[in-house]
């Protein structure tokens, strides 16, 4: 069988139960135990063995009566005093599977034998000295009492758990919400991967992304193969015979209902997720539009850990150059913008706008010698699979580097909502190297003083509107696209020219301004893209 058809492995934690077990060390710490003075001799790691019951013998062929998991009581009244026989009898506990043994002094021993202790100490198994008599019994039904209790605990857990992820499935919850509550009930990092071990979904904490996202296609390729990354818990996502990918949780706390359990519903909920999409295009969608909001708000600990995540997603960065692009007018799928890219030695990351108003968003990677011109972007357009004679196209200016990749986007976004396109051949094209007072406003949006410029220059217009439900930011748009041409100007605010002018006339009488004037023209055009670039 190829390697690419071999089922994958899927590791879990199964002995689920014993996330619901207590240890060794925690059994030493009941009253009934502590009442005994126990005394640790061989301690380290063994105390975190989980113990599944107790059993109380003093016979030296115990071993063949235990299943694994037991903290084992004895007086050792029947131990040999041959120091051979002594150790076979602790190497017969181990192969056995026994978590603790105890030993209480003063029936047979003032101090526990010196073979016992080596041998334990040589097999990692946990030995205990019990300083004070104790009634075996009491100890039995403290250990038995805490873990039917825990056990009763973990079950309600494990059922809430079942009921939680089941709920959301039915309720159609999103891929990006089903990871988050997997990785908040987790406490721990979760990553939604595809098959090709694309993250579609991280949910990690910031401080975290670009040690956790970086290279992650071959860490995961490695986990897969149990080379690597030893604690990952890797479930597959699948139903009907069909595996999209795989739900990835990172090394975490324990917990009560079982670490597996929780991954392997969320997994379950996802794959329901995905045969009632039918499309199969929703894990995309969401990816990207989670991933794009993330670069244009700036929602990454730093520059390395969003670089890590884009690259994380199929992006390369490295050697390529960058640029946003913003398609307006129709609705291309994320698998058609790549495709898309792909058709120029590319790839894509696209999405729904992040900004409302904005159409779909892409940033599109380029190798570093390509060329995005005209006849490029006529075959990107064409290749979106879109009616090309609606499509707009706002392209921001190329670079190297994601910084620099998010800036284009950005210049692309705000772009998208200026004055009219330039045709060339079906698909309109706007270049912001052609708009070089928008590409001013996307360099200084976050400037307080430009902002301020904005709210200055338009407050009694936006007051108006949002008061009235009118229409006059809209009707100075026009104008102002067509300063020369009234009649175009109120084509294109879809008004009468009669009805035009007279919004003409109250947008200068509350302004206080001439409308005429060049240089007041110039301030009103400067403050409404400063609108656009910070409200949307």
């Amino acid at each position: 069988m190829s390697s690419s058809s071999r089922a994958l492995p899927t590791r879990t934690d199964r002995p689920d139960a014993a996330a619901s077990l207590p240890s060794v060390r925690e059994v030493l710490a009941l009253d009934a135990v502590l009442a005994g003075r126990p005394d640790v001799l061989v301690g380290g790691a063994a105390l975190d063995a989980p113990v599944r019951w107790v059993h109380a013998s003093d016979s030296i062929g115990v071993a063949r009566l235990l299943d694994g998991g037991e903290l084992l009581l004895s007086t050792g009244s029947a131990w040999p005093d041959d120091a051979a026989a002594l150790r076979e009898f602790v190497e017969g506990l181990v192969d056995a599977g026994a978590s603790c043994l105890v030993l209480e002094l003063g029936t047979r021993f003032d101090a526990a034998p010196a073979e016992v202790i080596a041998a334990a100490d040589d097999h990692g198994l946990a030995l205990v000295a019990l300083h004070r008599e104790v009634k075996f019994v009491t100890i039995t039904e403290a250990v038995h009492r805490r873990i039917i209790d825990d056990q009763s605990t973990a079950l309600r857990m494990r059922e809430d758990v079942r009921t939680r992820f089941t709920g959301l499935a039915l309720r159609g919850a999103a891929a990006d919400h089903i990871v988050a509550q997997v990785a908040q009930t987790l406490g721990a990092p979760v990553v939604l991967e595809n098959l090709a071990h694309d993250v579609v979904v991280a949910e990690v904490p910031p401080a975290q992304a670009e040690e956790i996202l970086t290279r992650w296609e071959v860490r995961s390729r490695l986990a897969h193969r149990d080379a690597g990354e030893p604690d990952w818990l890797i479930v597959p996502v699948e139903a009907r015979g069909i595996r999209w990918g795989h739900l990835v949780a990172l090394p975490g706390p324990d917990h009560p209902a079982g670490r597996a359990n929780i991954v392997e519903q969320g997994a379950l909920a996802l794959s329901l997720g995905r045969l009632t999409e039918g499309s199969g295009d929703e894990w995309v969608r969401i990816g990207r539009r989670q991933l794009l909001d993330q670069l244009v708000r700036g929602r990454f600990a730093g520059h390395a850990a969003a670089t890590a995540r884009v690259e994380a997603s199929g992006l390369p960065i490295e050697g390529a150059q960058l640029l946003g692009v913003v398609a307006a007018g129709a609705t291309p799928t994320p698998a058609a913008a790549d495709d898309a890219a792909r058709a120029l030695g590319g790839r894509a990351l696209a999405g729904s706008s992040p900004l409302e108003g904005a159409g779909s968003a892409m940033l599109v990677s380029l190798p570093a010698k390509a060329r995005f011109d005209d006849a490029a972007a006529r075959a990107f357009a064409m290749a979106l699979g879109v009616d090309s004679d609606r499509l707009t196209l706002s392209v921001g200016s190329a670079g190297t580097g994601l910084e620099a990749g998010v800036a284009s986007l950005q210049e692309a976004i705000d772009l998208s909502r200026t004055g009219p396109a330039q045709t060339f051949g079906g698909p309109h094209l706007r270049r912001v190297e052609n708009r070089p007072l928008a590409r001013l406003i996307t360099a200084l949006r976050d400037d307080h003083r430009v902002i301020e410029h904005g709210e200055r220059m338009l407050a009694p217009l936006i007051e108006y509107d949002l008061t009235r439900s009118g229409d006059l930011l809209m009707v100075l748009e026009a104008m102002l696209a067509h300063p020369v041409n009234r009649t175009a100007a109120a084509a294109a605010s879809h008004l009468s020219r009669s009805v035009f002018y007279q919004r003409i006339a109250l947008i200068q009488e509350l302004l206080g301004a001439d409308l005429d004037d060049g240089e007041v023209q110039t301030a009103l055009h400067l403050a409404l893209l400063v609108r656009r670039a910070t409200v949307g």
